[in-house]
């Protein structure tokens, strides 16, 4: 049995669609991230299926539970994060972790092997206020108050957004820890680098998935050449590239250039020949990643 199953999900606010007939499933222990641009509906999915947002059609099973049906039973075997820290800013790190093990009638002792992995690093912090935190620290309380309860499924919203890079990667081995303990996790991000964690990932645009799948499959299935270029002239060399007869595709990709070729006729000398004007210009075969995926995909889209 899957942990998670969606069928036909639509969910609109007035003329927009956040969530456009959307159809996944995520299998028990599984960690999949939903992987996206700021108001792809990522959001919007999220609360859906920690039962906050009521959908327009469609359905949701999860842990077999139909959520518009048994919506009480599911949120006590579910933990949400939201995006936005909402714990109590003058409550203790102690204090808000007594307070959310209240709601579910347990104390922090009954589960403490849950959050174990996370509160460790919170614990000389345990009576500096929620509001003295740093972004890492307010994360990891948020993630142990989702915890606390020892939920089946956990729901994450954008959970590194604003964090630091060290923090981005503590979070995210806690992670690896946590689902070792058999809970599944479904978790939203703009940031492509994330999907290393994943056991299967969701490309994610305007509210519908562009494809589902584990991110090496993905990956492997990007067909055509794509190429590397460094320069010191970054801009100008963008410009250029992009009116080459054999570009397909030609964006930023950190310090460099990612060019996909139109097909395997067109060479990488050829390329170096157009961009002769830029002496420093250098041209090398690189693997296709997720991001070069997505961008890939959403090419498509909007070509047809």
């Amino acid at each position: 049995m899957n942990a998670i199953e969606v069928q036909h999900l639509t969910k609109t606010f007035g003329k927009t669609t956040a969530l456009g007939d959307i159809s996944f499933s995520v299998a028990q222990g599984e960690i999949f991230g939903t992987i996206g641009p700021d108001g792809a509906g990522k959001s919007t999915l999220i609360r859906s299926l920690a039962t906050l947002a009521l959908p327009d059609s469609g359905t949701i099973q999860m842990l077999g539970m139909d959520l518009l049906k048994d919506y009480k039973t599911i949120r006590t075997k579910i933990g949400y994060m939201p995006e936005i820290f909402s714990l109590y800013q003058d409550l203790t790190v102690e204090e808000n972790l007594e307070f959310y093990a209240s709601l579910f009638d347990i104390s922090i002792a009954d589960n403490y092997q849950i959050i174990e992995p996370v509160f460790r690093q919170l614990e000389p912090f345990r009576k500096r206020r929620a509001g003295k935190l740093s972004g890492g620290m307010k994360q990891k309380l948020a993630l142990s108050c989702a915890l606390i309860h020892n939920p089946q499924i956990l729901l994450l919203d954008e959970p590194t957004r604003g964090v630091d890079p060290v923090s981005r990667k503590e979070f995210w081995n806690i992670l690896g820890d946590i689902k070792k303990q058999g809970i599944t996790i479904v978790f939203s991000t703009s940031y492509m680098d994330e999907v290393s964690i994943c056991d299967k990932i969701g490309l994610f645009n305007k509210g519908k998935f562009l494809c589902i799948g584990a991110p090496a499959e993905i990956a492997d299935e990007f067909a055509d050449p794509i190429y590397l270029i460094k320069s010191a002239q970054l801009y100008k060399v963008l410009l250029k590239a992009r009116q080459w007869e054999g570009t397909r595709q030609c964006y930023m990709f950190g310090d460099s250039i990612h060019i996909v070729f139109k097909d395997g006729s067109y060479s990488p000398e050829a390329l170096k020949t157009f961009l002769a004007e830029f002496a420093d210009a250098e041209v090398s075969a690189v693997e296709a990643n997720i991001e070069d995926c997505f961008m890939n995909l959403l090419n498509s889209e909007r070509h047809g």
